[in-house]
């Protein structure tokens, strides 16, 4: 197990009809004037958005908004925002939707007290050392940026891929959960959000780390209440108790708490980047290509951590061949990802096969010369995954 510091500030308000609290927890956290930051409009047609804005004017707080944020959310929208808050006096942001528009008002809040380009904290040339206060209230289960130290940001003009900060300044100080905002969530919405999930704690999984049962037999039981919760909500998409579920393990799965004492990886995720930025796929679409390939591709290296995610999420039956183990425990994973509606191909989402190296050139090393941390890659072994995800 690593030594580690874990802050997680966030307050958590969960439960049916939370977001008329928006009002009183901004209040309370020193919000004067706030910036509404939200998607491209089912949080206004939902009237969620009018509730939110009420609950703040009733505490005396003023509001400006900011729409449009789109799917895998972009640079462009951030400037936009940066602007408008320094325009009108912001001192404080609120993200509602799901994730883009919580990762985008992010980047503006670290944006705002900055004198050059936000853009320096996600390429990693600035370490993020200010932000305005940031809240979320969340229509989604998937990101889990609602207690993370996370935001992704894609930069369109620049023909960037999609970039990251950590900075437990942009952790939110206040949350707002209510389940009942996702019943109306479209199936393929609700899938994408539960695939994302099992990547975020799958990420931190499969680690060389010893010693770390705890969070490992964490992350084994919060991956099997996904998949058991996910498969209910799916056919029955207005069971309030498996949507709890499925939020609060949204929250837990990237809060940290489950990868804090290990070695993290995020291959699957920064291979799956790549699909988003060019083609404009789905995130947790992506993921579900990618995230099998990538363990089937890595079964040799410890089969005995894969053997056990086979057993105890999949209830593959134990056996002295872990391959065959692990084998098994991913068909099974690919079985139900087909079952909630996922793609398990690049074929399936009609990215073309002689894109492959291009794909596999964009991958930013992140050690030395290779790639990701349980089995460090090459670049030729990079494209080899995407051909096995081909």
């Amino acid at each position: 197990m690593l030594d580690f510091s874990f802050y997680s500030p966030t307050y958590f308000a969960f439960g049916k009809n939370s977001e008329s609290r928006v009002g009183e927890l901004a209040q309370r956290f020193g919000a004067t004037k706030v910036l509404l930051h939200y998607g491209q409009g089912s949080v206004i047609r939902s009237g969620l958005l009018d509730r939110v804005e009420e609950s703040l004017q009733e505490a005396g707080i003023e509001t400006v908004r900011l729409g449009g944020v789109v799917p895998n959310p972009e640079a462009s929208k951030v400037y936009e925002g940066i602007e408008l808050s320094r325009r009108e006096g912001v001192d404080f942001i609120i993200g509602v939707g799901g994730g883009s528009a919580c990762d985008s008002a992010k980047a503006i809040a670290v944006g705002v007290p900055y004198d050059g380009d936000f853009w320096d904290f996600y390429k990693g040339e600035k370490k993020v050392e200010c932000a305005l206060p940031i809240a979320t209230v969340i229509t989604l289960a998937a990101t889990g940026t609602e207690g993370s130290n996370s935001s992704v940001i894609t930069h369109v003009e620049n023909n960037r891929s999609k970039w990251s900060i950590r900075s437990d300044l942009v952790r939110p100080v206040f949350s707002i959960l209510n389940p009942e905002l996702t019943f109306t969530l479209p199936p393929y919405q609700t899938a994408c959000g539960i695939t994302d999930m099992i990547a975020h704690i799958m990420e931190r999984y499969l680690t060389n780390t010893e010693g770390v049962e705890l969070t490992d037999s964490m992350c084994l039981a919060v991956m099997k209440t996904i998949v058991h919760q996910g498969a209910i909500a799916m056919k029955n998409p207005r069971d309030y108790y498996a949507r709890a579920n499925l939020m609060w393990a949204g929250t837990v799965a990237h809060n940290d708490s489950l990868g804090m004492d290990r070695e993290q990886d995020w291959s699957s995720h920064k291979l799956e980047h790549e699909l988003s930025a060019l083609y404009g796929v789905a995130h947790g679409a992506g993921l579900a290509v990618m995230m099998p390939a990538f363990m089937t591709y890595q079964i040799g290296h410890n089969p005995k951590r894969m053997a056990r995610f086979a057993s105890e999420v999949f209830d593959v039956e134990p056996s002295d061949d872990l391959t065959a183990m692990s084998e098994e425990g991913i068909s099974r994973f690919r079985t139900y990802l087909k079952s909630i509606g996922m793609p398990l191909t690049l074929r399936d989402m009609a990215v073309p096969e002689e894109d492959i190296p291009l794909l596999a050139s964009r991958i930013q090393m992140n050690n030395g010369d290779l790639f990701g941390f349980y089995r460090p890659l090459n670049r030729q072994q990079i494209e080899e995954v995407y051909r096995l995800a081909y």
